[in-house]
């Protein structure tokens, strides 16, 4: 039996946040990770417009041979996974996985909160999809969820300005205005996987006591999880401990941005997708 890496999908560098925790879980398993760069932000657009370049992009990673696709985009994960799913994978390939972000995080939530009020901060499009408190509700019927979008904070973080000044205003304002929507509120979900980065900024503005958590390590030990239970997939997924990186954008610029996210350098190839 062929094997190949394990394909991860983010409409930019944010999922790269993701593919850390993936490669310090999984060492020995082979990864390749898409930027759909030329495209981003994601949060903005429309469910059809999200759904069409997600597929385009998960096509890719299965023309590469990848047999599970971890989509490490909250926008996507919201907005296009039920349907690539139900729709489009009995017939591109009944064999292949995709899987997202949100359920293995909701699947959690309820171990880390004491009140039963956790919030969410994460893009307008993951927001406006609702699958977080939908998700949550599932399996923790009890918890409310809040959630606050947060429009400024990815483009903060791209353009390189999230570590000055000028970015406290916009954090302050949007961890406020979150805790103003539930007084007990005992758990923060970074549900945007760029948001990490904003981690310290994040924190100078929550009282004592508010856990703050990030998807990269949960993801991670649900994925690793997932594995385990499907040793048929685990059997078509390659082990040479490589990550290979791909954008549809300007490969220089990635790779500077993407030293930041992945946590060491990356030399990255192009691709184009439409």
């Amino acid at each position: 039996m062929s094997c190949y890496p394990i394909g991860v999908f983010d409409s930019g560098y944010g999922g790269l946040t993701i593919l850390k925790e993936f490669v310090r879980t999984l060492p020995d398993y082979d990864f390749l990770y898409l930027g759909d760069n030329a495209r981003t932000p994601y949060g903005t657009r429309s469910f059809d417009t999200v759904y069409r370049y997600t597929l385009q992009c998960v096509q890719w990673l299965f023309s590469k041979g990848c047999p599970l696709v971890v989509l490490a985009c909250n926008t996507a994960s919201a907005k296009a996974l039920r349907t690539i799913q139900q729709h489009d994978l009995p017939r591109l390939n009944p064999e292949n996985r995709v899987l997202g972000v949100i359920r293995p995080t909701a699947e959690v939530m309820g171990k880390f909160t004491g009140t039963g009020e956790v919030g969410i901060l994460a893009t307008g499009g993951t927001v406006q999809s609702g699958s977080y408190p939908i998700e949550i509700k599932k399996f923790f019927p009890e918890i409310e969820v809040y959630q606050e979008a947060c429009p400024m904070w990815v483009p903060l973080i791209e353009n390189d300005e999230y570590q000055h000044q000028g970015a406290d205003y916009f954090v302050k304002k949007n961890v406020e205005n979150l805790l103003g929507k539930g007084s007990h509120i005992d758990t923060i979900l970074l549900a945007c996987t760029h948001y990490p980065l904003l981690e310290k900024k994040i924190r100078a503005f929550l009282p004592d006591g508010i856990a703050l958590l990030s998807q990269g390590d949960i993801v991670a030990l649900s994925l690793k999880d997932y594995l385990e239970r499907h040793p048929e997939m685990d059997n078509r997924c390659s082990k040479l401990g490589t990550q290979q990186f791909y954008t549809t954008d300007c490969t220089e610029d990635f790779d500077r941005h993407a030293a930041v996210f992945f946590g060491k350098p990356v030399a990255s190839g192009y691709v184009s997708i439409d």
